[in-house]
């Protein structure tokens, strides 16, 4: 197993964007980035600790490779605008791939370039890159947030939308869906 770490707003909704990808065994929401050990959300949301919201991705690189998560951390947020995700703003909120090793900053880096090469967006490419430097798993209350609050206004309003572009775009990559007889 390897792991993936990406910044791309609120951890809602990116962990709920990869959860259910083929190959992806765990998804962790948490907190990278800052200038304090183990911040709590109120900490991270005050925009003072510096940290910001991602999620930790375990996967099986053998059934779904790190460009492919790439692809879906890029075409499911926008990475143009600088510590904001819609509604929400705020350092916490910037697009970020944290690589665990070479080969992943590599790989990240030219992603980003054949998108800014193809005029991808209509802005400059704001996401950092740069080396994970330590991860701090979220409290227990945000792991699995969209499946246990789906019903939640911000889980209908935001989070779904993500959900059902991913998909729309990426059902070839979903886990099959089990079905009772």
């Amino acid at each position: 197993m390897e792991q993936a770490t990406f910044g791309g707003g609120c951890f809602w909704c990116t962990e709920a964007v990869f959860q259910n990808l083929n190959g992806v065994q765990k998804v962790v929401s948490g907190y990278t980035g800052g200038r304090i050990a183990n911040p709590t959300y109120k900490e991270v949301c005050s925009g003072l600790t510096g940290h910001n919201e991602v999620i930790q991705i375990t996967f099986d690189p053998t059934v779904i490779s790190y460009e492919e998560l790439l692809e879906v951390f890029w075409k499911t947020h926008d990475p143009t605008t600088l510590n904001r995700q819609g509604n929400d703003s705020g350092t916490q909120y910037r697009s970020g791939i944290y690589f665990h090793n070479e080969e992943q900053q590599r790989l990240a880096e030219a992603y980003r370039h054949k998108l800014t090469a193809a005029n991808a967006f209509d802005q400059p490419i704001t996401t950092e890159i740069v080396p994970l430097p330590v991860f701090y798993p979220a409290e227990n209350y945000h792991q699995n947030y969209y499946n246990l609050n789906g019903s939640q206004p911000y889980c209908q309003f935001v989070v779904k939308s993500k959900v059902d572009k991913v998909k729309a775009v990426f059902g070839d990559k979903l886990r099959p869906r089990i079905t009772a007889d």
